[in-house]
């Protein structure tokens, strides 16, 4: 019986190689330093790769390894060499365009940065011990954004503000003009 499509790791690294936001699913870097030593070897070896418009892939210590680059953030999934690259792919593919959908359009360290709640919310969504949960992005962002919703404000407001905050990230450059924001219902 085949086993549920996992991957071993999530990483979000800087231009240089730095931890932005990791997670790791997998026992096959029992400590901090050999999962360091991981992050620096993998930035090594795919940054003089041109993985800005389309994922590109890599097999890297017996794991397939898909990445993908924004400004000054690097993207990767770490997969098992007996999974599915396509998954591995989607799951790439779903993180990328929901932290673009949650820091609206702004793709770069300092904005990551300062959303890094938003972006470890994301990586919750998307895969709970290595299983892979959910890889639509607009999906992935309405859960993040609802778990940043006032709980105190009545639930209409709850439900208005997640839809208002959910439109906002997929369409970052609408904005209401002033007769509309003055317009009562």
């Amino acid at each position: 019986m085949e086993s549920c499509p996992s991957v071993k790791n999530i990483l979000l690294l800087d231009s240089e190689g730095n931890r932005v936001a990791v997670k790791y699913y997998s026992d096959d870097w029992p400590t901090n330093s050999a999962k360091e030593a991981f992050e620096k070897a993998v930035f090594t070896k795919t940054q003089k790769t041109n993985a800005r418009t389309e994922a590109e892939i890599a097999m890297f210590e017996n794991n397939i390894v898909i990445y993908k680059f924004a400004q000054d953030l690097h993207f990767f999934v770490t997969g098992g060499d007996d999974e599915n690259e396509l998954i591995i792919s989607t799951v790439l593919q779903g993180f990328f365009d929901a932290v673009g959908l949650l820091l609206r359009g702004n793709v770069d360290k300092k904005e990551a940065l300062e959303n890094l709640d938003l972006i470890l919310l994301c990586l919750d969504e998307i895969v709970d011990g290595g299983i892979i949960l959910e890889t639509d992005a607009n999906v992935i962002a309405g859960k993040v954004a609802s778990h940043s919703v006032d709980s105190g404000a009545p639930l209409s407001e709850q439900c208005m503000m997640l839809r208002f905050e959910v439109k906002q990230a997929q369409f970052p450059d609408f904005k209401l003009n002033s007769a509309a924001r003055e317009r009562t219902f």
